[in-house]
């Protein structure tokens, strides 16, 4: 995963005086997670439409893993983003595992980038080292909590001399890096919330670019990753536009251009409250576990933000991550915050199933599916019915009723899969088992037509029809509860009903044997 990429030899070779980004005509946008947890539905949000764009303009996207911060750092944690991303239909065209000219991709391993740009800030005056140790900077957030005052540091060491400076270096006091913030009051041209204009440097005190690890900050790693790999637009949550300015000014420092910049609304719960990582049910991994197909998932985000013409009254629909790319257009994107409907996820797993089986290999592709989880849920059983034929009846008939494909493996619905082992004909003869099986061989197999016709049967055979009724539920499933008689024989659709009862009449010769094995 995290396998190393070439260096690069001399820093100098990227122009980092250049006053243009990298050279690319096409589009390169990236999703950068940090390692520290599992991939949630903001992230999959941002890898969603940074890809979304990428693909709509024939470019490409990148994942870098952003591991700065290694006191926060889950083993495998990186592992199991790519493999969430990876399922959702989103392909990495550069990144750690997945090659790239501009990598090394992940964070830590681009240390020494880092530090040749950070001299360079050094050497052109827009950066400083801080001598400040950790009890000066506790004492100056205690003094402003006290007087009720944002904590800011008071840019002390800008103004050390550069005797002074020499001095402490050479005492080996330690230090880290901060950048000199400038009045920024030129506006944001956010492609999503139009012009935005934040003053960092009226709030903030200077930020620490490299820390005394000789780690960079998220903010001074971000700005010189863009820029070294030639990322032409950035689109990120909304939490992180009040930092934009910041960025800008780093650009500004190097001489680069940046990129454009887009920042997505927050993600909210139905009711409006915040959607919170912390939340464990809004993690991929558990989306994934109860069934939900991906792009269902996908839907379900692309529903709550924007980014396509939906028309009043339109039917919902279901797309293929092809379709979205197609029709994806960023000057859409809600500037809102996006409200998640959870019942619209459930509607969208539904309808993937029904187009599905509109297409004949896709179908195909979903009963091999089904099979392994019956052959799962039912591990000792060997009278299992897995026709092919069957299973695509039930998917039909689970289509407009289920959510999730496991749902067919529950105990209730057994009856679907697993064949009646022992059965004793009781309440009714051989032969009005046989005159049943012909009747039902004529007739519509709807539940309420198959009501009808049980009950007219029944009357003409002098059956009681509770009897009757049992009889034909331990035929059909062997089970004592479960759906209607008539749903039970709708859902199993007209071959499977017949072929269980013609099994379940009682066999005395050889000849009725021969003649069942053949009607069978």
């Amino acid at each position: 995963m995290y396998s190393t990429h070439r260096l690069v030899s001399l820093f100098t070779q990227y122009s980092i005086r250049a006053t243009k980004r990298c050279a690319h005509d096409e589009v390169r946008v990236r999703f950068a997670p940090s390692p520290t947890g599992h991939l949630h539905l903001g992230g999959l949000r941002t890898a969603l439409y940074n890809y979304l764009y990428s693909r709509n303009k024939n470019g490409k996207f990148l994942l870098r893993i952003e591991d700065t911060d290694q006191t926060r750092l889950v083993p495998g944690a990186a592992e199991s983003l790519v493999e969430d991303l990876q399922w959702a239909g989103i392909n990495i065209d550069e990144g750690p595992g997945f090659g790239g000219e501009h990598g090394p991709y992940v964070q830590s391993e681009r240390m020494k980038i880092y530090q040749n740009a950070v001299k360079e800030l050094l050497v052109n005056d827009t950066a400083y080292r801080c001598f400040c140790t950790e009890r000066r900077l506790e004492l100056l957030r205690k003094e402003a909590l006290r007087t009720r005052q944002v904590p800011r540091y008071d840019n002390k060491c800008r103004y050390l001399t550069p005797q002074q400076v020499a001095v402490l270096l050479a005492k080996n006091t330690p230090y880290c890096i901060r950048f000199k913030l400038t009045s920024h009051n030129e506006p944001l041209d956010d492609l999503i919330y139009g012009s935005v204009t934040h003053n960092v440097s009226e709030n903030e005190g200077d930020p620490v670019i490299m820390k005394t690890d000789n780690f960079p900050t998220y903010h001074f790693a971000n700005v010189v990753d863009d820029h070294m790999m030639g990322i032409t637009h950035v689109f990120r949550g909304v939490e992180w536009q009040i930092s934009t300015t910041k960025h800008l000014l780093l650009y500004k420092a190097f001489g680069w251009q940046p990129p454009l910049y887009g920042h997505l609304p927050l993600l909210v719960n139905s009711d409006g409250t915040k959607l919170s990582k912390r939340q464990g049910d809004i993690g991929i991994k558990n989306f994934r576990e109860k069934g939900y197909f991906s792009v269902a998932l996908v839907n379900y985000v692309i529903s709550a933000g924007g980014g396509f013409d939906h028309s009043p009254g339109q039917k919902q629909q279901i797309y293929s991550m092809a379709e979205l790319a197609h029709n994806f257009t960023i000057e859409r994107v809600n500037s809102h915050p996006s409200r998640l409907n959870p019942d619209l996820l459930n509607d969208f797993n539904r309808l993937h199933i029904h187009k599905v089986l509109q297409n004949k290999t896709n179908t195909e592709d979903l009963v091999r599916h089904v099979q392994g989880l019956v052959r799962s849920a039912y591990p000792n059983e060997q009278n299992l019915d897995l026709d092919d034929q069957h299973i695509e009846n039930v998917l039909k008939w689970a289509a407009k009723r289920l959510t999730f494909l496991q749902d067919l493996t529950t105990s209730k619905l057994s009856f679907l899969w697993v064949r009646p082992a022992e059965f004793k004909l009781k309440h009714m003869t051989k032969d009005q088992m046989h005159s049943l099986i012909d009747n039902l061989v004529c007739i519509e197999f709807t539940k309420d037509n198959l009501n009808d016709k049980l009950k007219e049967f029944a009357d003409v055979n002098q059956l009681r029809f509770a009897d009757f009724m049992k009889t034909l539920r331990a035929a059909l499933s062997g089970l004592k509860e479960g759906p209607g008689v008539a749903e039970m024989m709708d859902i199993l659709g007209k071959d499977c009903v017949l072929q269980r009862l013609k099994s379940c009449i009682p066999i005395h010769s050889a000849d009725e044997a021969k003649k069942a094995a053949k009607e069978i």
